[in-house]
């Protein structure tokens, strides 16, 4: 790495951070929801919000240093002769996901910190009972949280890249433009932080534009997917443990990405919007897209880390109970949120139960 002693600062950043969310466990939680929604955050919640919110807040700038890292490492100390268009794929996902991390992590850690301003001091940021604007803070909330996503599908990304080329025997098709679909997605990452409030007052002219550029978001994550399959196409593909992981994400990440347009679409948003739809959606893209490719690229690294081969009949039934597993949870979401059962709620009705 470039800076060393940096990398070292931003595990004990993290660590420290990590110990205030540990005691807000201990000590009750918060009970605002993983978005921290105001004027609830702010003004009506009983929760640990303060200290949840200096916790993420100093969490967020070891993500910060560690970008920063990376960047400089990628730019400034590549072996002599290894240019830009011969770097390993899997460093270009995390080059990607590095420049989301350093431009993207300052606006929530401000945000959280106007929070905390808010709720200790009583200034009118987000309060209406202040002078404030909620909406603005879903606005700085989704302008680095949708990136965010990218900041951990990203690097599965890169991982599928390696293991398909490697288990088709077959050099990467199309390197150049899977290279430049991940600075694409990390670009267009920032431009479509508005889908996530087409049912807050956000202008309907502000919604058409921030529609087209979610399904524009799409194209680089197609590309991604139809050079994977172009690399498998006539090659010699080995079915093993990493390669099992590998179809397994790519999978689940197109199912992900094509519920991702519906929800794109202002009209079938209204009607999606909070229902089991978008979790349906957002697991299979980050639990059946990052976690499969977070599994897959333990599978393919751990001998090479190790020198010792893990027992591989009962990884690969692992690798399908997993695939199978989240289908049977996740895919029935789709149907319930179609019909419209809500999320986020206590008690639904009996049409909903089981």
């Amino acid at each position: 790495m470039a800076f060393p002693r940096l990398n070292l600062l931003s595990w004990y950043v993290y660590m420290t951070g990590g110990l205030f969310i540990v005691w807000v466990l201990i000590n009750g939680g918060v009970d605002t929801g993983w978005t921290f929604y105001t004027p609830f955050s702010t003004s009506y919640s009983n929760g640990y919000v303060i200290a949840a919110g200096l916790g993420i807040f100093i969490a967020g700038f070891s993500s910060i240093l560690t970008g920063l890292n990376f960047i400089v490492t990628i730019h400034r100390m590549r072996a002599p002769g290894l240019t830009w268009f011969r770097l390993p794929l899997f460093v270009w996902a995390h080059y990607a996901t590095s420049v989301i991390q350093v431009l993207g992590t300052p606006v929530i850690a401000v945000t959280l910190f106007l929070l905390v301003l808010e709720r200790g001091l009583h200034i009118g940021f987000f309060d209406p009972a202040y002078g404030g604007d909620p909406v603005l803070f879903q606005h700085l909330f989704w302008f680095y949280s949708h990136p965010a996503v990218y900041i951990m599908i990203l690097p599965s990304m890169g991982v599928v890249t390696e293991i398909v080329s490697t288990f088709s025997s077959k050099k990467p098709y199309g390197y150049t433009f899977i290279a430049f679909s991940s600075i694409a997605i990390a670009v267009f990452g920032f431009l479509v932080w508005g889908h996530h409030l087409f049912v807050s007052s956000q202008s309907v002219y502000a919604g058409m534009v921030f529609s087209i550029l979610s399904m524009v978001v799409a194209i680089p994550s197609a590309i991604k997917v139809f050079n994977w399959t172009a690399t498998m196409y006539k090659g010699s593909v080995r079915l093993t443990t990493p390669m099992l992981y590998a179809l397994g994400f790519i999978g689940l990440f197109t199912v992900g990405g094509l519920t991702g347009l519906f929800l794109a679409s202002i009209g079938m948003n209204v009607h999606l919007t909070d229902t089991y739809f978008v979790i349906a959606h957002f697991h299979y893209v980050m639990v059946g897209g990052a976690i499969m490719g977070f599994l897959g690229g333990i599978h393919y690294w751990w001998p090479k880390m190790t020198g010792k081969m893990y027992p591989d009949g009962w990884s690969k039934i692992s690798a399908i109970i997993v695939f199978l597993g989240f289908n049977l949870t996740f895919f029935p979401q789709f149907l319930l949120g179609y019909m419209g059962m809500p999320r986020r709620y206590h008690a639904y009705p009996p049409s909903f139960r089981c």
